[in-house]
């Protein structure tokens, strides 16, 4: 079937004049999708990847559930977050024969969104983002399906990494001796963490589990922050993994893979800014745990991608694409580099969480 025949297939109303690829995602295949009369797009069309995302339909309820919680609190119930619609059959997704699941949404008007956060005023508005999401959803109790099995568990990461050390399948675990180091040193210092989370002390709620500022709209002329979107990983976890997350991403002054470790490192200035954005929503809604944690949660959350990227080298790079050879140990040395410096700058951190 075509994009336009899978279209067809959902109550979208008015005449469907076209559909256009949109980007190039990694992992979805996204359509606009025009009615007659309308310059704009008026729906988005996906296929959803049905590899990554195992239980489509679970993860299409988790989304519908949620946003139908979320219009209930906004004023503009059609910017104010996303509109699932419905194939014609009542069913949240349309199957085709070949097996593929495909979903669609209206199409915000007047909103844009970031690429990247520069400077430290994306950051705050970052920041304010997902502190906006998580207020939305902080009375939501109803549990969601897990989509991806052991998101963050450094429990289970640690159950992986213990048996691709054992198999060491590619043969160079003989080489990696340091590399192996700095994932044992702090092993208990995680798993102390992350039981902080299996015996209730950080409270489980809705994760976004993608937090990077790509994933918020914006008004387009007054600026204003909208929703949030991409919510195909939402979960129930704890709010450290998304805030974590997006200190991984946001505060690095080099690449993920910078081959010049010189150039990486935690900005404290954008740490601040985000930070800053997410407590203006979130300050009085966490917990004292949550709030003594949350400068953890960075350091957390790049050590887990230390380990998942050493992981993957000791496998033989069978999980992320590489580019060349020696790739998923680059990225292991630049994501330990910039763990070294969240650590350094800890007391520092978790200062300025305090002081707000």
């Amino acid at each position: 079937m075509t994009a336009l025949e899978i279209a067809r297939q959902f109550a979208i109303k008015g005449e469907i004049s076209e559909v256009k690829p949109l980007g190039e995602g990694f992992i979805n295949d996204t359509f606009k999708v025009y009615t007659k009369g309308n310059e704009a797009p008026q729906y988005i069309l996906q296929r959803k990847n049905h590899i990554v995302f195992p239980d489509v339909p679970a993860m299409m309820d988790n989304i519908y559930r949620v946003t139908e919680h979320i219009r209930t609190k906004v004023a503009d119930k059609e910017r104010g977050t996303l509109t699932i619609v419905k194939a014609n059959d009542g069913k949240l997704y349309y199957k085709t024969e070949d097996g593929n699941f495909w979903a669609v949404c209206t199409f915000i008007q007047g909103s844009k969104c970031y690429d990247r956060a520069d400077s430290p005023e994306l950051a705050y508005q970052g920041g304010r983002g997902l502190g906006l999401f998580h207020s939305q959803v902080n009375d939501f109790t109803e549990p969601l399906a897990e989509i991806i099995k052991g998101f963050h568990n450094i429990r289970w990461r640690f159950t992986q990494w213990d048996a691709s050390v054992k198999a060491d399948k590619a043969r160079r675990v003989k080489d990696l001796a340091e590399e192996i180091s700095w994932i044992e040193s702090r092993r208990e210092k995680m798993l102390a963490f992350w039981e902080k989370f299996e015996t209730g002390v950080f409270p489980t709620r809705v994760t976004h589990n993608d937090t990077k500022i790509s994933n918020f709209l914006f008004d387009d002329e007054s600026g204003d922050l909208l929703c949030a979107i991409d919510l195909d990983t939402l979960m129930s976890s704890t709010v450290m993994n998304d805030v974590g997350d997006a200190l991984r991403s946001y505060t690095n002054t080099g690449a993920e893979d910078d081959p010049d470790l010189g150039k990486v490192g935690m900005s404290m200035e954008m740490y601040k800014a985000y930070m800053e954005g997410y407590l203006s929503y979130m300050k009085d809604t966490l917990t004292k745990a949550e709030k003594d944690n949350l400068a953890f949660s960075g350091l957390y959350i790049t050590y887990e991608q230390v380990l998942r990227f050493l992981m993957d080298y000791i496998d033989g790079d069978t999980y992320y694409k590489t580019k060349y050879p020696e790739h998923n140990l680059v990225r292991t040395r630049a994501q330990y580099k910039l763990l070294q410096s969240m650590e350094s700058q800890h007391t520092e951190m978790q200062k300025f969480i305090d002081e707000i």
